[in-house]
């Protein structure tokens, strides 16, 4: 499978579920989804709370296993990955954002963004001009020695983009990113994930319960109820679920 183009596979799942035993109750939080992702798409999962929309990006970001089928993701199955692995996958192909920020409050903004590259043990100096550079591409080149609990919400989701995008990641994980914000605030931080999805050519899979938003920002929307995948939707109309694999492109642009 190629995944270095534009029209290739970026996260492709299987039937993939995920299954919890609550008492004598089992909670089907994800119920075989089969979807494909292609890189550079901005991918919108909507549904109600409850519908798995989270649990699956959770299953994608390699933070849970599925409880049977597959999530492959740039040709990794997750599944068959170590801890270790798993956690080099999160450092270099994945970046997340949050509705919560998860920013260390005794850390400034210019070590909190240096995080995720401390652990790449990338050398000091580099660290430090890599995150000016991101924290600068975000509009908070000011704000480096502050702390978070000293900036606005809008500033913290900021950073906390800065943050996720530090090592350049393939695909950026967005869960309800404009949850804690205004909605002058969330717009520009949609703007932000937008550019970078179309700039950076990165692969964005956003979960959000409003529409709206969705309908303006995605180029695909995901509709999950009980676990399940029930419509996806393109801003051109409706795209038909089918559970054969999308093929890439072939030369001419048909379909192989």
């Amino acid at each position: 499978m190629d995944i270095s183009g534009p029209n290739s596979v970026a996260v492709r799942t299987e039937n993939v579920c995920r299954h919890y035993q609550m008492g004598e109750a089992l909670v089907r939080a994800v119920d075989g989804i089969s979807v494909d992702v292609r890189a550079g798409e901005f991918v919108a999962l909507l549904g109600a709370s409850g519908s798995g929309k989270s649990s699956l990006l959770n299953l994608v970001a390699g933070l849970d296993r599925p409880t049977s089928g597959a999530v492959i993701v740039h040709e990794n199955n997750l599944a068959e990955l170590s801890r270790e692995q798993l956690a080099k996958y999160r450092l270099h192909t994945v970046g997340m954002v949050f509705q919560s920020f998860n920013l260390i409050p005794r850390m400034s903004l210019l070590e909190n963004v240096e995080l995720p590259m401390r652990f790449a043990e990338v050398d000091r100096r580099e660290r430090s001009a890599l995150a000016r550079q991101s924290l600068e591409r975000v509009g908070l080149s000011g704000r480096l020695s502050h702390r978070p609990m000293e900036l606005s919400g809008g500033e913290q989701q900021r950073a906390s983009l800065a943050r996720a995008l530090i090592n350049r990641p393939k695909l950026l994980l967005a869960d309800e990113p404009t949850g804690n914000l205004d909605s002058r605030t969330g717009t520009e931080i949609m703007e932000l994930i937008r550019s970078f999805n179309q700039s950076l050519g990165m692969t964005v899979l956003m979960v959000t319960h409003e529409q709206a938003l969705a309908e303006k920002y995605a180029s695909r929307m995901l509709h999950l109820a009980d676990g399940k995948l029930v419509n996806d939707l393109s801003n051109d109309g409706v795209r038909g679920i089918s559970s054969e694999p999308m093929q890439a492109p072939g030369p001419g642009g048909k379909t192989q």
